[in-house]
Parts: structure tokens; sequence; C-alpha cells
């Protein structure tokens, strides 16, 4: 055994003994709760662009794209647009032809102006309208013609039934090995008292229309290594690999 494989055995067993580690891990979920309370995730940004994501997810997503490599990562989502920038940095750096494609019903003039003028705006491809509507798939369906690896990523309106129609929507596009990311599932997780004057909370968020997308079929399963060595995340049950053509 050389020592990159020596190393890579030692962090496997570092994250499984994490994931055993019982009070470890309701600290971690305790911890998360009480910085929610606090927008701890509105305060990070990506060269110079709001990001909304904690440190530890995004991370993950570096090591995610890293090894699986996408051509294209599809976002739906956009916001401030920092993430579209992260992802779009990262594929910059890995070199090649890759594009994010960012969806989301309403792209404010000001984020739109900003994403546009940033140096990552060669790779970023902005699209307007409800993630689920037919012309919104038909644009995502028009980037990934010819063969393209793809990568989905999750985090518009958090209903229930949004985002499992999204699941049903995007989940096709996915190819093998690569993620379907949905984002903010905690919140199946969080006291409703942390989501006032939304449609969302307990019983109807990401997290229950996950659990039914993987009920209807056996093309995805959980990386549960990925919140186990997270800790603090707001994707638990999230990271859902594809592991069938």
């Amino acid at each position: 055994m050389n020592e990159i494989e020596r190393f890579a055995q030692e962090v496997a067993a570092n994250v499984k003994g994490l994931a055993a580690d019982r009070d470890v891990q309701a600290l971690s979920r305790i911890w998360v709760r009480e910085i929610t309370r606090h927008k701890y995730t509105y305060n990070f940004s990506w060269l110079g662009r709001p990001i909304i994501q904690t440190p530890q997810d995004m991370i993950a997503m570096q090591e995610i794209i890293w090894r699986t490599r996408p051509d294209l990562i599809i976002e739906t989502g956009v916001a401030h647009g920092g993430s579209l920038i992260y992802y779009a940095s990262l594929l910059e750096l890995m070199g090649g032809d890759g594009v994010v494609l960012g969806i989301d019903i309403d792209i404010r003039a000001h984020n739109r102006a900003e994403i546009e003028k940033h140096p990552m705006a060669k790779r970023i491809r902005l699209f307007q309208s409800s993630s689920v509507d037919a012309s919104a798939v038909a644009e995502a369906r028009k980037h990934v013609a010819g063969g393209k690896r793809v990568m989905v990523v999750l985090d518009s309106n958090h209903t229930h039934e949004h985002v499992l129609k999204e699941l049903e929507l995007y989940a096709p596009f996915v190819t093998k090995d690569c993620y379907l990311v949905v984002f903010d599932t905690l919140l199946d997780d969080m006291p409703d008292d942390l989501v006032q004057n939304r449609p969302w909370g307990q019983g109807n968020n990401p997290k229950t229309a996950v659990r039914e997308f993987l009920r209807r079929g056996d093309r995805f399963a959980i990386d549960k290594d990925i919140e186990h060595k997270l800790l603090i995340t707001v994707a638990p049950d999230g990271y859902l690999k594809c592991v069938k053509d």
C-alpha cells in the first residue's frame, strides 16, 4: 500500500468513526439549529458574490465536482449567483468546456447584472422560468445534448410538491456516478419557528420529497459518508449519487 492509499484509508476510518459517534452527530444537529437562527449561511461569498451556503457543503461540492468531472451542472435557484460562480470557477480550473446552467423563476436585474459582468460569466448560462415549466426542462435538455456528464443541484422552491416535481424532471439528466444534490433537506429537522412566512416546514420540504422519490426507484442512493464527515450541512440525505444508467 502506498502513502496515498494509506491516507485515504485513514480518512475513511475517520468518517466511519464520526458516523458512529452519536454525541458528535447530536451536537452537530443542535449547532446547525442554533446557527440557523442567525442566518449563518448568509455570511459567506465566493469571488465577490453572496453564496448563501455553508462552507462545509461547498467543500463537499468541490470534492464531488473534481471527482466526477461533469461537463454540465444544472442548478435550480439562482439568488445572488454565488453558487453558480463557484461551480463555474471549479470548471474553469479543470479546463475543458464545462458550463453551469442556472434556472430561476425570478432572476433579479441587479443580480443578473453582477453575474453577467463576472469573470466566470463565460461559463454560466441563465434561464428565467419556473424550474418545473416545460420551457425550463427543454432548455436543460438542449444543454444536455451530446453525451455530456451531467450533475444537478436543486435549490429553489422548497415545498415537497415542487422538489418532487424537480426530481422527476431533472433526475433523468444525471449521468451514472454523478450527483443530484438537494439542498435544504435540513428543513425537516428544524423547528417550525425557524421557518416563518414560508410555504414549507416539517413534513413538507425537500427531505420529504427525496424520501418519496427514492421509494419510486433505485437509480439513486444517498451518499451518507458526505454528511457524516461534514457534520455541518444543510443537505442531510440530500447528496444523491446516480448508481445506475
